[in-house]
């Protein structure tokens, strides 16, 4: 009888990790399928509201400084509440904000129902980061990237599903309604499988200091990959069409084959971070990307263009996700705020990366442009080293999950 209680206690502990593991994936593709609910209704909201494209276009800022606002601040929450219940409470704010950016009746409260959607996502993107670090530190082994990668698969659903109902005429409000209450229910369920990470020393942890210079090279490596991808992703359609002559349907694929390859590579990134080590996988993604980068502002055709952005796709894939292991083990801070502070990096460069190369775009061509992302590579290869694991006596007690 013992005996038949204590393997039952040990089956329940080994199915901990396991679950837990479950449920910050699941809030990784809610994450991913309900931005990606929101990108694929833009038109159709523009339309409704009969909206100019440079109006439009301030109204999209709201997303972006809600987000970065909000960002810097979480570390505190997440000291104060623990990672379940700031994951919890975030997903579900970012699901409830969904229809409310189809219910704005206007472009002023557009941006102001985007700044509360991007405030959500910012502290939901820290805090699933955060509960995914504590997950990965109790597997012992890197499950970063795999994480990342559903957010990846969220965002080619969300982006699916949005435009198929699209092309059946379902309208903004009840597809963003009905993705909102789906995906909320999903986040509600797994919550509650999520560990109670906290930091027992956040009474005494400085949860904002000054960071280390481990942690600048990390926000640096974070900032070029993500102002990367929001460079390609951005840009990449305009120039296959307008630099390259391909037409409306090839233009699209090259998105579509970077988004794919980036999802590859991530779903697979933990099995070759095991292989190689984290310095050595940032390394190889850095060198990956800039072939790619390099293969893009080479291009002479589309098809060949298109093969690059498989290339920048596979190559950052596994760079940001190894950031924010590293951030959560930096130990100057605790892991909440030390990945707050990545991640607000990252996204700061995410945020300059289109602006930046539209106005190299100006001054000399979009071939020019996005050969910025070529020259971004180089810093994410020679700062791989900022990844690395530290070493076990200068570890300190704060590097624990928040």
């Amino acid at each position: 009888m013992l005996l038949s209680a204590t393997a039952q206690v040990g089956r329940m502990a080994s199915s901990q990790p396991r679950m837990a593991r479950l449920a910050v994936a699941t809030a990784f593709f809610v994450n991913g399928a309900a931005q990606a609910s929101w990108v694929a209704r833009i038109p159709a909201v523009q339309e409704r509201l009969g909206a100019r494209p440079g109006a439009l276009g301030l109204a999209l800022w709201g997303l972006p400084v809600g987000l970065l606002l909000v960002m810097p601040a979480v570390g505190w929450l997440l000291a104060r509440y623990g990672s379940r219940s700031v994951t919890r409470a975030a997903a579900l704010a970012y699901c409830a904000a969904l229809p409310l950016l189809a219910l704005a009746p206007g472009i002023a409260h557009l941006f102001a129902a985007l700044l509360l959607f991007g405030a959500c996502a910012g502290a939901l993107d820290v805090a699933m980061n955060t509960a995914g670090a504590a997950v990965e530190r109790l597997y012992g082994r890197p499950i970063m990237a795999s994480f990342h990668g559903f957010f990846s698969v969220g965002g080619l659903a969300g982006a699916a599903a949005g435009g198929l109902l699209a092309a059946r005429g379902v309208a903004p409000l009840p597809h963003l309604l009905g993705a909102g209450l789906a995906l909320g229910a999903a986040a509600l369920a797994a919550s509650s499988r999520l560990l109670p990470a906290r930091e027992p020393t956040a009474g005494r942890a400085p949860v904002f200091a000054r960071p280390t210079r481990s942690l600048l090279g990390l926000g640096l490596v974070a900032f070029c990959v993500l102002l990367g991808e929001g460079a390609v992703a951005d840009w990449g359609a305009v120039y296959l069409r307008d630099g390259l002559g391909a037409d409306l349907g090839s233009a699209a694929v090259g998105f579509a084959v970077f988004s794919l390859a980036m999802a590859a590579g991530r779903l697979a990134g933990d099995r070759v971070n095991r292989r190689l080590g984290p310095v050595r996988l940032v390394r190889l993604g850095g060198a990956v990307a800039g072939v790619g980068a390099l293969a893009i502002v080479a291009a002479d055709r589309p098809a060949v263009a298109i093969l690059g952005f498989a290339g920048v796709g596979l190559g950052f894939a596994t760079v940001f996700p190894a950031v924010v292991s590293a951030a959560a083990r930096e130990g100057s801070l605790t892991a909440g705020s030390a990945i707050a502070a990545a991640t607000t990096a990252g996204y700061a460069g995410f945020l300059a990366g289109p602006p930046l190369i539209g106005l190299a775009a100006e001054a000399v061509s979009l071939r020019g442009g996005l050969g910025l992302v070529v020259l971004l590579c180089a810093p994410i290869a020679l700062l791989a080293r900022a990844v690395a694991p530290a070493r076990p006596d200068a570890r300190s007690s704060l590097a624990r999950p928040a």
